[in-house]
């Protein structure tokens, strides 16, 4: 074994193997969709390995697993390999393997040495140098709704959430129930058991308003180790709810008459050299800088919703009596907005993005929410004035629909320049070909209703 290798696995991760020899490493980035990709190799092999390769059209692929066609990019299909060089601070377990195995995220890069500028966790990490740029670091705290659901083989049939510990199937509308809670206790507990050997801290796990729909807060804390973070905490949670025989779903509405999953993302920004937040003045009151980051949301969220809602099937989720946001306005402790500030004092004051939905891309969706702030504070704008009372009485403002939302994206050139012109051309080609072959489907309402009475 290599001691300089072993001695730069994070101690979380030294802990859990206590000695144990470690047999296969996951080499492991995540892809457009968000989805965990790489390659396997025996310990020995991943220590006697100078580098490693992934072709780039990974990262072309849409969610279906076709590949989409970039208009005016020569040379596509060449397929020109990326190269994966380890960052150690992210090593992890992988506790539900069967031999001793670890995770490492991979950054990828050219043979030039310059990041590859269409991979998700180097998209965030353009934005966090902007901030630096400024002397800023943001701050983020997401958190993480999603169902448990009875296993579902047959894609034609509905999702129905999960039986539970009495024998009975969950229903809905039980939000903050401790009995709700108890009642997947194996599978909860299987969610801490993985997440403490992966070092990664609950701060809480909650019942929401859906049948078999839990909630998990984590702290806050940086955006690149934050989406990490999410990132192995969703194969986590899945790999947890298939120990127990049922699945875990990120879907943002995987059932018609529950509510959708969230991924609201708290939002504060720091100045770096004194720690303070810049968000507050010396007196405790808002800054310019917190107006600005707000209304640079305002004004610029709709052009990167499909970052934050990424399907066909996000926008189900933007439906008023279930609790989404169907505008950007913005108010003090208000659920009813798109753009929260919870209360808190000072030091914590921060902007809670209620329109990301769970089934995103944790590093895009950081990205792409970081990204409008930064404009907005950039361009000193000032937002709107504050709603006082139910913002889903003012009109709706979200897009309705995918293709809505990726047609609103190409006409930002900020939004463009601060995510990169080549990453935003990759990103909407996929969506654009996922959409039509959406379209391409015909759905079970549309035989019912349609089909002889028309």
């Amino acid at each position: 074994m290599s001691r300089d290798l072993l001695a730069a696995l994070p101690a979380e991760c030294q802990e859990w193997l206590n000695g144990r020899k470690i047999e296969e490493v996951e080499c492991i980035i995540a892809d457009v969709a968000g989805i965990s990709r790489g390659k396997a190799m025996p310990w020995r092999k991943f220590l006697q390995t100078e580098r490693s390769f992934l072709p780039i059209s990974i990262f072309y692929q849409t969610i279906t697993g076709d590949y989409a066609d970039l208009e005016g990019q020569q040379n596509q299909w060449t397929e020109r390999d990326m190269v994966l060089t380890p960052d150690m601070s992210t090593a992890t377990a992988a506790p539900w393997a069967s031999d001793v195995t670890i995770q490492v995220i991979h950054d990828l890069n050219t043979f030039e040495g310059a990041p590859v500028s269409i991979a998700p966790r180097n998209v965030l990490k353009r934005v966090m140098a902007l901030y630096e740029k400024e002397g800023w670091q943001p701050i983020v705290a997401p958190e993480l709704e999603f169902y448990l659901t009875k296993t579902n083989t047959d894609p034609n049939e509905p999702i129905e959430p999960p039986v539970g510990r009495t024998g009975r199937r969950g229903i809905g509308r039980q939000a903050y129930s401790m009995s709700a809670v108890d009642e997947y206790g194996p599978i909860i507990e299987a969610i801490y058991d993985f997440a403490e050997a992966q070092g990664f801290e609950i701060e809480t796990i909650i019942q929401e308003g859906g049948a078999g729909q839990l909630e998990i807060n984590v702290g806050h804390g940086d955006p690149l180790k934050l989406a990490d973070q999410v990132f192995f905490f969703k194969r986590s949670i899945r790999e947890a709810a298939m120990k127990h025989d049922c699945f875990a779903t990120f879907m943002a509405k995987p059932m018609q008459d529950e509510p959708g999953s969230a991924m609201h993302i708290h939002q504060s920004v720091l100045d770096m050299k004194t720690g303070a937040n810049i968000f507050a003045g010396g007196n405790g009151e808002p800054t310019e800088l917190f107006y600005g980051f707000l209304a640079g949301q305002q004004a610029n969220l709709p052009s990167v919703i499909s970052m934050l809602a990424p399907y066909v099937n996000s926008y189900r989720r933007y439906v008023s009596d279930d609790a989404a946001p169907i505008n950007l306005e913005w108010g003090r402790d208000n659920r009813s907005t798109g753009l929260r500030i919870p209360l808190s004092k000072p030091s914590a004051l921060r902007v809670e993005n209620r329109v990301a939905g769970m089934d995103c891309n944790c590093y895009l969706a950081f990205a792409a929410s970081l990204a409008t702030g930064y404009i907005g504070m950039k361009q000193k704008a000032k937002p709107r004035t504050e709603v006082s009372g139910e913002a889903y009485e003012l009109p709706r403002a979200l897009p309705r629909s995918l293709h809505e939302a990726l047609d609103s994206m190409t006409k930002n050139e900020a939004v463009i320049d601060v995510l990169g012109e080549e990453f935003c051309e990759v990103y909407l080609a996929i969506k654009r070909q996922e959409v039509e072959e959406f379209l391409q489907v015909i759905s079970p309402w549309e035989r019912e209703h349609l089909l002889l009475n028309v």
